[in-house]
């Protein structure tokens, strides 16, 4: 009876510990989730190259009028632990007006200006002479508070996104078309921490048409020390701990004196 008490009560108290862990996350995490009505207006155009490239925020649809055999450039921060993906879409002129198939691409670089890998996602596409539109998308890896230098792991800090035709003919140079970008983003969580950061996130200096601030995100960067991990790495070293205590109590005995044999 006794060994099933010291249980119950040690499992209650994890159990109440790990619960105040995760209110504890939940409070950090949601202090800066208040959407409200504030955000400001979409953009109605985009960059024509790096250093001009119209700033976004992740989930804020921008477009741009255009003409076909434009580069278009956007950029977007993304910060640790995020796993972005850039979407584009294009509505291509009247088909009346066209005089062949076209192939359209969309690429994303990071803040050293390196071309990221796409894990999945309709980058390039060939469409037909009567087709309306054409959606695009590329999913980045896992945003890493750090790197070797030479890897070309995504970074925190500000991306670009580059759309444009890469096949057509010389006749469709120059029509009118519409695009929209959006990037949205989803957490990768503690398991794909690491540990170190960067000291500061790779962002354009002030030289540039997009200022640094204009593409930082709307929260702040990330600090790069916390992550789900310290939840269950605490959680973990108080299920040890009362696991530990509960373990001496079962084994200490009732602490009275062993009963000598008679005629000792």
């Amino acid at each position: 009876m006794r060994t099933k008490r010291v249980l119950s009560r040690a499992g209650v108290l994890a159990g109440a510990v790990l619960i105040a862990l995760a209110g504890t996350a939940g409070a950090a995490f949601a202090g800066g989730s208040d959407d409200g009505d504030d955000k400001s207006a979409a953009p109605s155009e985009a960059g024509t190259s790096f250093r001009t490239a119209t700033a976004i925020q992740q989930d804020q649809e921008a477009t741009a009028e255009a003409s076909t055999g434009d580069y278009l450039y956007w950029s977007f921060p993304a910060d640790t632990g995020q796993r972005p993906t850039v979407h584009a879409t294009v509505k291509l002129p009247e088909d009346a007006a066209r005089h062949g198939d076209s192939t359209w691409q969309l690429d994303v670089y990071d803040g050293l200006r390196r071309r990221q890998a796409c894990r999945f996602g309709a980058q390039t596409k060939a469409v037909a002479q009567d087709a309306g539109t054409v959606e695009l998308s590329c999913a980045l890896r896992t945003v890493r508070g750090w790197s070797e230098p030479w890897a070309d792991d995504p970074l925190p800090g500000t991306y670009y996104a580059r759309l444009t035709v890469t096949g057509l003919k010389a006749d469709d140079l120059g029509l009118p078309m519409r695009a929209e970008a959006l990037v949205t983003s989803s957490d990768a969580g503690g398991a794909q921490a690491v540990d170190g950061a960067l000291a500061e996130p790779l962002v354009p200096g002030t030289g540039t048409k997009m200022a640094a601030a204009s593409s930082e995100p709307e929260d702040g960067w990330a600090s790069g020390w916390w992550s789900s991990r310290w939840l269950w790495t605490a959680g973990g070293g108080v299920l040890g701990a009362l696991a530990g205590i509960g373990g001496y109590r079962l084994t200490r005995g009732s602490g009275r004196p062993a009963r000598v044999p008679a005629g000792i």
